[in-house]
C-alpha cells in the first residue's frame, strides 16, 4: 500500500451530495404541491421520496467512513474508485427506484445490491488492513 498523495474519496462524497439534493428537491417538490409542511399527509408518492431520501442518508455517512478508511490505509486508487462507484450507482439506483415504485425495482433492489456489495468489502478491506498493520 503506498502513501496517499491524492485523496479520491471527496469526489464521491460529493456525488453523493449531489444526490442528496436531488432526493430533497424531490421531497420539497411533493409537499409544494400537495401543501403539506409536516409528515406525508399519507400520500405515497411523498412516503417513498421521504423514504428514498432518509435511505441515503441512513447508509451514505458509514459507507463514506468506510471508504475513506480504506483510502487511508493506502489502497490503490482503482480499489478506491470501484468502492465509490459501487457506492454511489447503488445509492442512485436505490433512490430512484424507490422514488418511481412502491413495490419491488430492478432500481431498488440492485441499488441494496450494489451498495451492500460495497459495505461488505470495504468492511473486508478496513479490517484486513487494520489487522496486518498490528506486528508483535
Amino acid at each position: 500500500m503506498d502513501e496517499i498523495t491524492n485523496w479520491i474519496t471527496p469526489l464521491y462524497a460529493g456525488l453523493l451530495g449531489l444526490l442528496l439534493i436531488l432526493l430533497a428537491y424531490n421531497v420539497s417538490r411533493y409537499r409544494v404541491g400537495l401543501k403539506i409542511v409536516f409528515g406525508d399527509g399519507g400520500h405515497p408518492d411523498l412516503q417513498r421520496a421521504i423514504r428514498a431520501h432518509a435511505n441515503l442518508i441512513e447508509n451514505a455517512p458509514m459507507a463514506l467512513i468506510l471508504l475513506i478508511s480504506v483510502e487511508a490505509q493506502g489502497y490503490s486508487a482503482a480499489v478506491i474508485h470501484v468502492l465509490g462507484i459501487l457506492l454511489v450507482a447503488g445509492r442512485a439506483l436505490h433512490g430512484f427506484g424507490l422514488t418511481r415504485s412502491a413495490g419491488t425495482s430492478i432500481g431498488r433492489a440492485g441499488g441494496i445490491l450494489l451498495t451492500w456489495l460495497m459495505i461488505l468489502i470495504a468492511s473486508a478491506l478496513a479490517i484486513f488492513g487494520a489487522v496486518s498493520a498490528f506486528r508483535l
